[in-house]
């Protein structure tokens, strides 16, 4: 970083990772524009957790069963460690060997935005507990917490390893970025669906309100970072050869990987619903809710699923959270969650522009 020097290889010419390191951030010409496109999506979203009211929240959450009040704060305790995992994990395993300035922009932005999502649980847990403290020195005494954590931690930190081993193996890094890579799409699409449901399902019933409008932003987010890793997956395939082979070998690997995710999952809800369930939602709907999303992520990356899943979603109604726009409301009556700041819409023409006098 101190020297600068001049690559050998143009930088439409190097692959995504572990090629020269990137020298100029330049953005006129890009090998992968498509990577380009969600980092200027991301940036469109921005917010910050302050925009959005909860001070109802506080009473409402005096007002839940204890069973719901477990239910709610043992999901931001989960929150909470993986977002603390993945707003430093991005930057810290791919950014080092980010060769393309699109790529490099790409991962330090999906950092920074997990980063305002770990912001946020604070922001939440402030209005409900007068101590924050009761939720965070408590949170790594649940195993189930304690596991998901571990095991999310491990691919990262493979990857970490290679990046930092002095008797380099190119192929076998590439392999550990493949896993890496496919921990971090189940992370993104898989394992905060649980959490979300339940604070939709809340919402669903007046109840906890302004967390629900947190967390849709979140799962905005979310959709945008699994968007990323499955455009990175699919491109490596196609610059190179060595990843065709890479995923014919790991393919019992990545699959384990993907339901391992879904069965800590389903132990998640049995932890959750462990003293009694709430209005709209059980452990059996949310495990078949699990089981369907999981399934629909693994199809997108063409991995065969062993889960028998209903062909609709078995909780229709989280649809109108995940879309953004679909909820409607009125601006002197709640926060308005679907606006983007920052986005422009380039499809104006000359022609339009010739109608205009000044």
């Amino acid at each position: 970083m101190s020297t600068m020097k001049k690559n050998t290889q143009r930088h439409t010419e190097k692959n995504m990772f572990l090629d020269e390191s990137v020298d100029i951030q330049r953005f006129d010409i890009l090998k992968y524009p498509d990577i380009d496109k969600i980092t200027d999506r991301q940036l469109g979203f921005f917010w910050r957790p302050e925009e959005v009211d909860v001070s109802k929240d506080k009473k409402d959450f005096r007002e839940l069963t204890a069973n719901e009040q477990h239910i709610f704060t043992a999901n931001l305790k989960r929150q909470i460690l993986l977002d603390s995992i993945q707003g430093r994990a991005p930057n810290l395993a791919f950014l080092p060997i980010s060769s393309l300035p699109e790529i490099e922009t790409w991962v330090s932005t999906w950092s920074f935005f997990e980063t305002i999502h770990s912001r946020s649980y604070t922001h939440i847990i402030r209005n409900v507990y007068a101590d924050p403290s009761f939720v965070f020195d408590q949170m790594l005494d649940i195993k189930e917490i304690l596991d998901c954590g571990n095991d999310i931690a491990h691919y990262y930190d493979d990857l970490i390893s290679h990046n930092n081993n002095q008797e380099y193996n190119n192929y076998r890094h590439k392999k550990a970025l493949w896993l890496a890579l496919h921990s971090a799409n189940a992370l993104e699409g898989i394992r905060f669906y649980i959490s979300f449901a339940c604070s939709w399902a809340f919402a669903e019933l007046k109840k906890m309100e302004g967390n629900a409008k947190i967390i849709k932003l979140i799962a905005r987010d979310e959709n945008v970072h699994l968007a990323g890793t499955i455009s990175i997956i699919r491109n490596l395939l196609k610059e190179d050869p060595d990843y065709i082979k890479i995923e014919k070998e790991c393919a019992d690997e990545v699959l384990h990987l993907f339901v391992n995710v879904i069965e800590q999952e389903k132990n998640w809800a049995e932890y959750l619903f462990k003293d009694g369930s709430m209005i709209g939602l059980n452990q059996n709907l949310i495990c078949d809710y699990i089981e369907w999303i999981g399934t629909k992520r693994m199809r997108v990356l063409g991995i065969h699923s062993p889960y028998k899943v209903s062909l609709t979603n078995p909780l229709p109604w989280t649809e109108k959270w995940i879309s953004g726009s679909a909820v409607q409301v009125a601006p002197q009556e709640t926060e308005i969650t679907s606006y983007i700041t920052g986005g422009v819409n380039q499809d104006v023409s000359t022609e339009t522009l010739s109608k205009l006098s000044l």
